[in-house]
């Protein structure tokens, strides 16, 4: 089969969760015997720990293509997705595949051209308060509405997502959930150098500073503990500067929260290896990678008690009530007096995520879709 993938910044990347789940799955698809083709955005390019993978506009088998747009913050997602679709339609694959809510604003066009299309709804992007209530969070609303209407089969990562788009659209969705790797794990060395960390020292939080991830929650419980583990915050803006700058000076007062910025790589890879505990206090989710990956390291997991998170990490993690700052700095805080309740969270966590959760199993169930797709337009 011939696939086209549209709606991510660029692939190969760590970027995002889109670039993430990506950059794993199109090699996987390739390896069995599929061709297909990431219209990257033409204002993106690879970060350092891709540089040297991509040769001849080819990622591990993926072909890249240039989808064009302009380097203008809240207007490049939307061009990209549609010079995407429109380069996509004129060309010869079986399956068109969008990502996200707001690229499948342009769904319409390839549909026009008899293409068969597939939409993976990663969140409700509309809910994300970092694009208000004007134009950018309509606009991502019309893409959902597009995809309802015309998308040939819907994609969604969670049971509460698969009942929203029943109930609002009357559309049935097929929930197929993201995978994960088995972990790289790292001693304590970069990121003893850059930051002073020592193995069990810190608390860490790996996610996209935007505020549906709570992390003004965890600043502020962190602010009410008493404890010698420092708080390690992994991350960077994501078009929300002025959230960034709020967390910052939530932090300001207190030398032991530490902002690394975007990290990949032996760091990042380190960072999950030597945690004492990591915490999701997210308000919103489609499904966590972060979650899946603290917990293929083993570590002790702390966070939010909304159904994306629980039915990931079931009792394999600690929760607190969604928003509710002062549950979250008394289990912060218990979690960071009792080793042995940390002990327990980890113990059998990398077993479970990993055989309930793989790439491969992905792989199959995505194509299979696309080819169940095929079949019925014949």
């Amino acid at each position: 089969m011939k696939i086209a993938m549209i709606g991510h910044k660029v692939i190969p990347s760590r970027r995002g969760g889109i670039e993430k789940v990506l950059t794993t799955l199109c090699p996987i698809m390739v390896e069995r015997g599929n061709e297909v083709t990431c219209y990257n955005r033409s204002s993106d390019r690879v970060e350092n720990e891709y540089v040297g993978t991509v040769e001849r506009k080819t990622y591990r088998g993926v072909r890249l293509k240039k989808a064009v747009t302009l380097p203008v913050r809240g207007v490049s997602a939307m061009i990209a997705s549609f010079t995407a679709a429109i380069a996509a339609s004129f060309g010869r694959y079986d399956v068109l595949h969008f990502h996200a809510e707001g690229p499948c604003a342009a769904m319409w066009i390839p549909k026009l051209f008899g293409k068969k299309c597939v939409a993976t709804v990663h969140g409700l992007d509309w809910q994300r308060e970092k694009w208000g209530k004007g134009f950018a969070s309509k606009y991502i609303h019309l893409g959902e509405k597009m995809l309802a209407k015309y998308a040939d089969e819907i994609i969604v990562l969670s049971k509460s997502a698969q009942d929203y788009f029943k109930e609002t659209y009357q559309r049935d969705a097929v929930i197929i959930p993201n995978g994960i790797e088995k972990p790289n794990r790292k001693e304590a060395d970069e990121i003893k150098k850059l930051y002073g960390l020592e193995k069990d020292g810190y608390i860490c939080i790996v996610s996209r500073l935007t505020a549906e991830k709570g992390i003004h929650y965890l600043i502020d419980a962190y602010n009410q503990i008493k404890t010698d583990k420092k708080l390690v915050i992994a991350g960077d803006t994501s078009d929300t500067d002025e959230y960034v700058a709020l967390l910052k000076e939530k932090a300001k007062k207190n030398p032991n929260i530490y902002f690394t910025g975007f990290i990949s790589g032996d760091v990042l890879n380190e960072i999950y290896t030597n945690a004492y505990a990591a915490c999701l206090p997210s308000d919103l989710e489609g499904m966590s990678l972060s979650l899946l990956e603290a917990l293929s390291y083993g570590n002790a997991v702390l966070c939010s008690d909304i159904p994306e998170n629980t039915a990931v990490a079931e009792e394999h993690a600690l929760y607190f009530q969604k928003g509710n700052t002062q549950e979250l700095a008394e289990k912060l805080q218990e979690l960071c007096d009792n080793a042995e309740l940390a002990e327990r969270l980890r113990c059998g966590t990398e077993e479970f995520i990993l055989s309930k959760y793989n790439w491969i199993d992905v792989a199959e169930k995505t194509c299979s879709l696309y080819r169940s797709i095929l079949k019925k337009g014949r």
